[in-house]
């Protein structure tokens, strides 16, 4: 795909992407993709996956108390637990708000663990990286950010959640589809959103404006950014995903590369279709 080679004109020391296809093919890849990047939030959807695995081997349910007085395991997929930013301390009832927490996943991770007695970074190996044989990704640390992952992988990751084969397509359908409805946010480095919408562990794009995936993607797209410079969409219109990682910081130059990179690429499949 001519489009994945617009990465060449980020102001990135490295950086590499790909397209998968809804049935699993690669449309194109371009760049270093075997290379392991630091994913930082873009850990979180691969650790809502395991969490949901867990939901469905019957370790946990997603309404169960989970984190703060009065939240569950889906207000802390969900970014509504009433969870800080980066610290453990309570800033709103659950389902109030929708307040972006790194630290609703750690208590989420740790509340798998501690259900499944196993510590969360083996239970993600065994749960999602294994089956999906992806070897090249490690969590070393936080299950809000402290995951290392190639193209490569990732590319895997979008084939399942598009054709899911680790959990039922209703639990993924679920992923995907707007949890508390109407709770309006902060989405990281695009500012206050309203409504701010997100499934369980994915965000959802609908009407956000700014965003960070393109002026073509339509408002079904779904999936994370990384404050590493990394991001993952799946657009279920396009019936493709993207995965593009970087080893530089979030920043203006991401605001101002990533939609015009996502429409390019979305313009080709549609070229491709017709």
């Amino acid at each position: 795909m001519q489009s994945l080679a617009l990465i060449e004109n980020w102001p990135v020391p490295t950086a590499a992407a790909a397209v998968v296809h809804a049935d699993g093919t690669v449309a194109g890849a371009h760049g270093p993709t075997g290379h392991r990047f630091p994913l930082a939030s873009v850990t979180k959807p691969l650790a809502a996956y395991a969490a949901l695995v867990a939901y469905e081997e019957g370790a946990v349910e997603l309404d169960e108390p989970a984190g703060p007085d009065g939240s569950t395991v889906r207000h802390l997929l969900a970014h509504t637990s009433g969870l800080a930013f980066d610290e453990h301390r309570v800033t709103a009832p659950p389902g109030n708000r929708r307040l972006y927490s790194n630290a609703g996943f750690e208590v989420l991770g740790d509340h798998i663990a501690k259900a499944t007695d196993i510590p969360f970074a083996e239970y993600l190996r065994q749960a999602v990286l294994e089956p999906l044989g992806m070897t090249s990704t490690t969590l070393d640390g936080s299950p809000a950010k402290d995951g290392v992952s190639t193209v490569d992988d990732l590319v895997r990751f979008a084939a399942e959640v598009q054709a899911p084969r680790l959990l039922d397509p209703r639990t993924v359908l679920e992923a995907m589809s707007v949890v508390h409805p109407g709770l309006s946010g902060v989405l990281p480095g695009y500012g206050h959103q309203k409504p701010n919408d997100w499934g369980l562990g994915f965000e959802i794009r609908d009407g956000k404006s700014p965003h960070w995936t393109g002026s073509a993607s339509s408002p079904r797209t779904f999936g994370h950014f990384g404050q590493s410079g990394t991001f993952l969409w799946i657009d279920p219109d396009a019936r493709a995903a993207c995965v593009a990682l970087t080893d530089r910081a979030f920043g203006p130059w991401a605001v101002e590369s990533w939609p015009p990179f996502t429409d390019a690429v979305l313009a080709e499949l549609r070229g491709r279709a017709h």
